[in-house]
């Protein structure tokens, strides 16, 4: 074979006649003629050409997906999402360090720190589009004076001589009015008091992982669900417009819409959300829409 090949190579430029013959067949021979550098040319020529039919099949096909360096349409589109949920949870890792920071310094007294570090994030937030810095609260909420102590329930108030407003759990016969002072949620020690001016609406109690959560009161369940800063959260409608709520819990052991009785467990204290410093209880009681001190209904605290 490599003789014959270097005999094409000698030949070239000159006309070229090759014999076919058969050892044992008794047919004469055939004579063909040919010039060695066409059939070179047209040898090339196939082979590129089988080439690049063979490169627009695997490109046009689901093979291409297994070349290397090949990037499809879905996947870019798939990178272009994964980039903008990156730059999402950055913006909120941002956010939820400032918060965290905001209330280690108001835990430790530092309100002047505190306030500088919130502008700070502020304006770092504020350069990267499409952020709403106005998520981060400041050091007092906007209607802190409403809740001040003695919160006013509404059906108290009248406005321009109309009749008062009604509460909200009149008229439901199938809520028990509470009567207060009732029993802690839990038994545990009062690590922070209620305090409207930061928006702390409730008490904290700290008290074992896993220590039986239970209602103040008969109700409802309104809420039972799970939130970024209160974790495993469940809410209880009582009578006359009370709600009473339970936060920061490791485990709901009621559905929204079932009935609870007073001192029913209702969860398992844990230690779930981001905002919380350790195992603990946080303790909301509201009347009307307006946030009451638990100190002022709930006994032994």
């Amino acid at each position: 074979m490599f003789s014959l090949l270097s005999e094409f190579t000698r030949r070239l430029g000159t006309t070229v006649h090759f014999i076919v013959m058969a050892e044992s067949d008794l047919d004469p021979p055939r004579r063909f003629s040919f010039r060695p550098e066409k059939v070179l040319a047209g040898s090339v020529g196939a082979i590129l050409l089988i080439f690049v039919l063979l490169l627009v099949l695997i490109l046009v096909s689901p093979i291409a997906a297994w070349l290397p360096g090949h990037v499809s349409k879905e996947m870019r589109q798939d990178a272009r999402i994964n980039q903008l949920r990156m730059e999402a949870i950055e913006d909120t890792l941002r956010m939820q360090t400032a918060y965290v920071m905001q209330l280690r310094n108001v835990l430790m007294g530092t309100v002047d720190t505190t306030v500088t570090s919130l502008t700070r994030s502020r304006q770092l937030l504020q350069s990267r589009p499409g952020v709403n810095v106005d998520l981060l609260s400041d050091q007092r909420t906007a209607d802190f004076e409403d809740h001040l102590q003695p919160a006013i329930p509404l059906d108290r108030l009248r406005i321009s001589g109309r009749e008062p407003i009604p509460s909200a759990g009149t008229g439901a016969p199938y809520l028990n009015a509470i009567r207060f002072p009732v029993m802690p949620p839990v038994n545990g020690l009062t690590t922070r008091r209620f305090d409207a001016r930061t928006g702390h609406f409730a008490i904290d109690i700290a008290v074992k992982e896993g220590s039986f959560v239970r209602s103040i009161g008969d109700g409802y369940v309104i809420l039972a669900d799970w939130t970024h800063d209160g974790g495993q959260i469940i809410a209880i409608q009582h009578g006359n417009g009370y709600v009473s709520v339970y936060k920061h819990n490791s485990r709901l052991l009621k559905r929204a819409g079932d009935r609870v009785r007073a001192r029913e467990a209702v969860a398992m204290s844990g230690n779930s959300g981001e905002i919380t410093t350790g195992p603990h209880l946080h303790f909301e009681l509201w009347h009307n829409g307006l946030a009451q001190d638990p100190n002022y209904y709930v006994a032994e605290l």
